[in-house]
């Protein structure tokens, strides 16, 4: 049998806490324990009207005996319930609950790791010195911050962007032929390995409209990409591309690849929240442990409110499970 997962609870005054509550109800997932929280997950599942009663353990391994009658957290973080309230004690709770889980995933006790969403700038307040979770979780990790790869996947699209959090000005000065080779590579192992896909295709975007117009438009396709597709090509790998970013994305295209690997942040997520928000999944590759995380934000506005979908996180919890018994097989 697996080991169970385990999910850090994200910031206490987002929809987090309602949502794990939500996917232990519906009954379909493998086991999972949550890193802290009782009460907290308990008032949030009262305030939504989901019928979760809520198990305290001491140790990870009891979590697969009491799952199917009451969602495990484990004891000793606190927190209280505030929806819609986000404040320093809650970015606290959350950081611990982070660290809690993250360090059960890395010492093997946890089969992966999925972390509900957290106020980046909260958690700065309270001594967090990493740009997001992921690079907090690669660091554990011992990975360097380049080689954690987001994949963002969804039923109908799986995406990665080249850069991530910066500005859009930036990104045709930080976009390197190196670090498309990296992720390109990363991304392909990651789809044999965790995904279970024998031949994946790369579909590689433009940074350009039109994918430059033969330098018309830009020159970043001929200079930057091109040469890294070929790099890719030369490796083995079935890279394709420049593809012009306004038609990777259509129904017919995206019969052709098994991912796209894009040039920028949005580039990447606009698609894929269009088409699949609501099961919308971020993959960290490239890590020696298992993480998922529903892609989607804390939600204050909503929080509480009965009115967020749990589809993320359901979908984040059955993702990791499925590629944690891929790597165990």
């Amino acid at each position: 049998m697996m080991l169970p997962l385990v999910v850090a609870p994200g910031d206490p005054a987002g929809v987090g806490p309602e949502l794990i509550a939500a996917a232990w109800a519906a009954r379909t997932l493998p086991p999972f324990a949550v890193a802290g929280g009782a009460r907290l997950i308990a008032a949030a599942a009262a305030q939504r009207g989901i019928d979760c009663p809520v198990a305290e353990i001491d140790d990870l391994t009891e979590a697969i005996a009491v799952f199917a009658q009451a969602l495990p957290v484990l004891r000793g973080l606190e927190c209280d319930y505030r929806p819609g309230m986000p404040e320093r004690d809650g970015a606290a709770f959350a950081l611990a609950g982070l660290t809690l889980a993250t360090g059960l995933a890395v010492r093997q006790e946890a089969a992966g790791l999925i972390t509900a969403p957290v106020s980046k700038a909260l958690l700065a307040e309270v001594g967090f010195t990493h740009p997001g979770q992921t690079e907090f979780v690669a660091a554990a990790c011992g990975t360097a911050s380049q080689d954690a790869v987001m994949l963002l996947a969804g039923p109908r699209l799986k995406v990665v962007p080249v850069t991530v959090h910066i500005a859009l000005a930036e990104v045709p000065r930080r976009l390197t032929t190196d670090a498309i080779i990296r992720k390109g590579r990363i991304l392909e192992a990651a789809l044999r390995r965790d995904f279970g896909i024998a031949n994946p295709r790369i579909a590689v975007a433009g940074l350009n409209p039109h994918a430059g117009e033969r330098g018309r438009m830009g020159g970043e396709e001929h200079a930057v990409i091109a040469p890294a597709i070929a790099a890719l090509q030369a490796g083995g790998i079935a890279a394709t591309g420049p593809v012009p970013p306004d038609a990777l994305f259509t129904p017919r295209a995206r019969e052709g690849y098994d991912a796209a690997l894009c040039m920028y942040h949005d580039q990447a997520l606009i698609p894929l929240k269009a088409l699949d928000f609501d099961q919308g999944v971020n993959c960290t590759l490239g890590l020696s442990i298992v993480r998922t995380s529903p892609d989607h934000g804390t939600a204050f506005d909503i929080a509480g409110k009965g009115l967020a979908e749990p589809g993320a996180t359901i979908a984040a919890i059955h993702m990791a499970a499925a590629i944690a018994a891929r790597r165990a097989s």
